[in-house]
């Protein structure tokens, strides 16, 4: 079956967010593709000016834009600072989607996040499970600024007809990841105080909660595949999950990255801190039916995640 074509071969692309884990990605992958790639830096754009975003947009009339920008972090972030991750994520949507439309913007590509999904949704998380119950209480701000940006998004697709689209990823990493233990994911927090712990000699690494949630964690450079896929070929008012359509405990993770760092020391488990979502797997179906598939396995992923960090250390 041939891919409907809602993107010209040698697009104009502008990414949002193009020195962030996604944004790097996506605008590697497209660049690949033959897509010419526009980026600008926060001290360029402040993204959340909605005027000067509006006048970037207008200038540049990009055939599609990826937005890719936001503010993220891990379960301590997201709860010590609820207003930045809720107030900056909104507005950096409301000025890049709308700056788009007023600029006439052919396509554009939201990418949100699995944790707009409720705390306690069934598993395998279809699309339709969003807005069924609770939101994980840890990043609630941050889950409905992402909500919103669905719906902006499926709003300016049922007033003006507009070609936009919305996708939601799993738990990422890979090469460009932030490593910061205050504001990093699990994923990159554990490579780095698992290869501080070795360098230091540590006979233990004691992890937040007890080890138990489970979670799926996809390489950015699939994500960047699906990107493309669905820009060339979706265009439907529901969100599309991007996943692995397979998880883990949080446990064998830790597992996992002590290996890949060559960690001999023991793990310990701190059951005071909370544990967040018991479980996050998406269902992967609709993204699947495009004929898309992720490519890079856990672990390779991780080694290869591992080594673009300590080049850069």
């Amino acid at each position: 079956m041939t891919e409907p074509q809602l993107l010209p071969e040698q697009a104009r692309i502008f990414v949002a967010g193009h020195r962030g884990l996604v944004g790097s990605a996506v605008a590697r992958k497209l660049r690949a593709d033959g897509h010419e790639v526009l980026t600008r830096t926060r001290e360029e754009l402040d993204l959340r000016d909605a005027a000067a975003t509006a006048a970037y947009l207008a200038r540049t009339r990009p055939d599609a834009v990826v937005l890719a920008a936001a503010k993220v972090g891990g379960i301590m972030a997201n709860s010590t600072f609820p207003v930045q991750f809720l107030e900056e994520n909104l507005q950096i949507q409301l000025s890049v989607i709308a700056g788009a439309h007023t600029a006439r913007v052919g396509r554009l590509l939201f990418l949100g996040s699995s944790c707009i999904y409720p705390k306690l949704a069934p598993q395998p998380i279809s699309e339709d499970a969003l807005l069924t119950g609770p939101l994980e209480p840890t990043n609630e701000a941050y889950a409905l600024a992402k909500i919103a940006g669905i719906v902006q998004v499926q709003s300016y697709r049922t007033q003006y007809g507009a070609s936009y689209i919305s996708a939601m990823p799993t738990n990422l990493y890979g090469p460009g990841d932030n490593f910061d233990l205050e504001t990093s994911h699990v994923l990159p927090a554990l490579v780095r105080r698992f290869h501080e712990a070795k360098e230091a000699g540590r006979e233990e690494v004691v992890l937040w909660g007890s080890g138990s949630p489970r979670r799926e964690f996809l390489h950015v450079d699939d994500l960047a595949d699906a990107c493309a896929l669905l820009l060339r070929s979706y265009d439907g008012a529901e969100p599309v999950n991007v996943g692995c359509g397979s998880d883990l405990t949080i446990r064998e993770l830790a597992e996992t990255v002590k290996d890949v760092t060559g960690y001999t020391g023991s793990i310990g488990w701190d059951t005071s801190k909370p544990d967040g979502t018991p479980r996050k797997l998406l269902d992967i179906s609709r993204l699947a039916s495009l004929g898309w598939k992720p490519r890079v396995p856990l672990r390779e992923g991780i080694a290869r995640t591992y080594e673009a960090w300590r080049a850069t250390v």
